[in-house]
């Protein structure tokens, strides 16, 4: 008989207010001096600051402001190179899943030796994770969920045919140890933001649901999470300040990546594909995706699709697809492929990087070469 495992994540601090704990927290476990990793459009905003205002005094607080678009491997090395420059004890991740993602990794490089790339799990020589500092996390966007994973997604810096290749860092070290999951840390996303990281929580908790994988405790809160996500995110979109949404979507998304710990689908293959070559968001371009991958995956997986129509309320296995393609619309994500400046001679280099993906292998359906030529001229 075959023995499966099972791990679930951190402790989480949940509701409106909980960015006000944070200093608290960290002077009674003697931490003084955090390094707060954040990114360059945060840095700019009263968000960060108002955050700040809650430290308290007796805290020395270094601030790393160098994450933009998607993370790489020299952002990781310059927060390191920042984390030891301030001296710092512990690192706070504050923002959405790219400055989360480099939190995660910029103590693990700072106390350690080598490149943050080297710790990729597929690198030839990857480096052990030893000794890592105190980390506690602050999402501000309800999309990747980064904030309760135990990976970390970054791109090499060298370009490969026109984009950056994406390595992924994985490691129950580099959990965070606290998690303060603030809803009102997301009043002031743009409406477009929410709709994206919002598709991306969807998505998580969607293809973790159509996962082959045994892991009936992840398909619990996968399926949750998509009710969850369903009722809210148009909400979401349209109110910024409605609490109950902004706290339903921040749920969904932690949701999601708790659940994909059983695994992913195509959908995240040509999304990491799109990050890689494009630079596209990867909420959006999971959003922009995820149609034609569902529509081939519906033979596969009837009876799934008709329970993940029946917790968003669109009736049968065959009307979530449509349910989808609505869903965009409402939310302000009705443009293809070509709304967002990706060309027709980008989709060799696309297919070639979405098929080496590791995503798809646990896809309900299997997915060859031709199928993802047809998911991105589908999508385009």
């Amino acid at each position: 008989m075959k023995i499966e495992r099972f791990s679930f994540p951190t402790t989480i601090h949940f509701g409106g207010g909980a960015r006000k704990l944070v200093g608290v927290h960290l002077k009674e476990h003697g931490y003084k001096r955090p390094l707060i990793v954040t990114d360059r459009a945060l840095a700019t905003l009263p968000i960060l600051q108002e955050f700040m205002g809650h430290l308290h005094t007796g805290l020395d607080v270094g601030v790393f402001e160098g994450v933009f678009g998607n993370p790489t491997a020299a952002q990781v090395n310059a927060g390191a190179a920042a984390f030891k420059a301030h001296r710092a004890d512990c690192v706070i991740g504050f923002g959405g899943g790219a400055a989360l993602d480099v939190a995660k990794v910029v103590g693990v490089v700072a106390v350690n030796e080598g490149d943050a790339i080297e710790y990729a799990w597929d690198h030839p020589q990857v480096r052990a994770i030893d000794e890592v500092p105190y980390f506690v996390a602050l999402p501000t966007t309800s999309g990747t969920g980064s904030e309760v994973g135990r990976s970390s997604v970054v791109s090499e810096n060298s370009s490969v045919g026109g984009g950056h290749v994406k390595r992924v860092i994985f490691s129950p070290k580099i959990l965070a140890k606290q998690v303060f999951a603030d809803p009102e840390l997301t009043y002031a996303l743009p409406a477009a933001v929410t709709a994206a990281t919002g598709m991306d929580a969807l998505t998580h908790n969607v293809e973790s649901y159509l996962s082959p994988a045994y892991h009936p405790l992840c398909d619990g809160i996968a399926l949750e999470g998509t009710r969850i996500a369903a009722r809210a995110l148009v909400a979401a979109v349209k109110e910024p300040t409605n609490y109950r949404a902004r706290a339903d979507m921040m749920m969904a998304s932690m949701m999601g990546a708790i659940a994909f710990q059983k695994d992913l689908g195509a959908v995240h293959s040509c999304a990491h594909a799109l990050g890689a070559v494009c630079d596209l968001h990867h909420g959006l371009a999971n959003a922009l995706m995820i149609e034609p991958v569902m529509k081939f995956n519906l033979e596969a997986a009837p009876r799934r699709f008709a329970d993940l129509a029946h917790v968003v309320g669109a009736g049968s296995a065959e009307a979530f697809v449509p349910w989808l393609k609505a869903l965009k619309q409402e939310i302000g994500i009705a443009t293809g492929l070509a709304g967002v400046g990706v060309k027709r001679e980008q989709f060799g280099h696309l297919v070639e990087l979405a098929e080496k993906d590791i995503c798809h292998q646990t896809n309900p359906r299997p997915v060859t070469r031709t199928d993802f030529e047809r998911f991105f001229e589908a999508a385009y």
